[in-house]
């Protein structure tokens, strides 16, 4: 006899209707009054921010944590407290590490690429000069352009000065909410520390809360999503840390100007995926071009070796099959994304439908064979009815 569900029973006594009747009138109040919940949702998220920094850090860090504490300390008994430390002290070392070796170059470059720019731009101009007065090509719409753009160079230096007090005082509301800051890093160290038993309290929740099948395929989701996000970002980092490597080191031998400004922006940015290059590339491609359209040239050509060199060899080599989608979704999923959340969208976009895409994978089997067909639409046999191997 087929198990009657909640969704489905009828109301019989006063108490089914009486909740019936309750469950709409709270819904309505809820519509009716949505911005008030949603500011109190907003407030809530205000409070326990800290604790969701906390968290980000700790997946951001688990990784690690387990490669040390497995591999380092082979899982001896009270050895993760150690694991967790070495993990933040290699966290560490490598941004005061990035900070002392890249930030001053970065900021020295910048600076260098705003003093000069009047002389990238009439070294341009002259160029298009000769090639206007040589070939006879109509060049002046493209000078003026230029004479707008350093227009426009000026105003946003102009504007950045007059923001920079601002700037100052953004960085003095950071350091102001420093107990935030603690309460983050604080609250990361307590669940890298006390993982195992948070995650079996989740799983108990979900046990008692929720029916047991519903609870199964709950926690197989989530552990699914877990491997699909982890296998990404981690692999993803790393494989943009090889980009951003291999570009400073070739930029390096090819004597390219602003080699360590590009190669960060570039390795920042091919996290991104797919359109990520193309966001890192172009902006190169200008400023080189500014300084030399020769060194712009060589630039673009080296970029496009890069990227095939990391789409062939690299970028599988690291991320292998963790996403396990095609290119077209993974295309699909970076433009909904983008289109939904922005930048965070692009970059979670892929790791999130891949999630779902492989739900919706399950689900299209488990309904073939409950109907006895194959992916063909032809039969294979009788209904499976056993529910316990659905998704196996």
């Amino acid at each position: 006899m087929k198990e009657e569900h909640i969704w489905t029973k009828k109301p019989e006594t006063m108490l089914d209707w009486f909740c019936v009747v309750g469950a709409c009138i709270a819904l309505y109040l809820t519509l009716n009054n949505l911005g008030y919940f949603l500011g109190k949702i907003g407030a809530f998220i205000g409070i326990v921010s800290p604790f969701a920094g906390g968290i980000v850090i700790a997946y951001v860090l688990d990784p690690m944590v387990k490669f040390f504490y497995t591999k380092l300390f082979r899982e001896k008994k009270k050895t993760r407290g150690f694991a967790i430390l070495l993990a933040y002290l290699v966290a560490i070392l490598l941004l005061v590490l990035l900070a002392w070796l890249v930030i001053p170059q970065i900021v020295d470059s910048i600076a260098m690429l705003f003093t000069n720019f009047p002389s990238y731009i009439q070294s341009v101009q002259d160029m298009l000069g000769m090639v206007q007065d040589r070939f006879g090509v109509d060049l002046s719409s493209a000078t003026k352009v230029l004479d707008d753009s350093e227009a426009m160079v000026k105003e946003i230096y102009s504007m950045a000065s007059a923001a920079m007090p601002q700037i100052v005082a953004s960085i003095g509301s950071v350091a102001s909410n420093f107990v935030a800051i603690f309460t983050s890093i604080a609250a990361s160290i307590y669940m890298l520390a006390d993982k195992e038993h948070l995650l079996h309290q989740l799983r108990t929740l979900a046990h008692a809360f929720l029916p047991e099948k519903a609870a199964e395929n709950t926690l197989r989701i989530c552990h699914y999503a877990n491997v699909n996000f982890t296998g990404f970002f981690v692999g993803k980092i790393i494989d943009s840390a090889i980009i951003g490597v291999i570009t400073f080191v070739a930029m390096a031998i090819l004597r390219l100007d602003f080699a360590l400004l590009i190669s960060v922006f570039i390795g920042i940015t091919n996290i991104i995926p797919v359109f990520g290059p193309f966001i890192g590339a172009i902006p190169s491609i200008f400023i080189l071009l500014l300084v030399d359209p020769i060194q712009a040239v060589i630039f673009g050509v080296l970029i496009l070796v890069i990227q095939q060199v990391d789409g062939n060899f690299i970028g599988p080599k690291i991320l292998g099959s963790s996403i396990g989608i095609s290119a077209l979704w993974i295309l699909f999923s970076i433009v909904v994304g983008g289109d939904l959340f922005g930048l965070v969208g692009m970059v979670v976009g892929v790791p999130l439908f891949a999630t779902f895409y492989g739900l919706a994978r399950e689900f299209v089997h488990y309904m073939l064979d409950k109907r006895g067909l194959d992916s063909e639409g032809n039969h294979v046999g009788e209904v499976v009815e056993d529910e316990e191997n659905v998704f196996e």
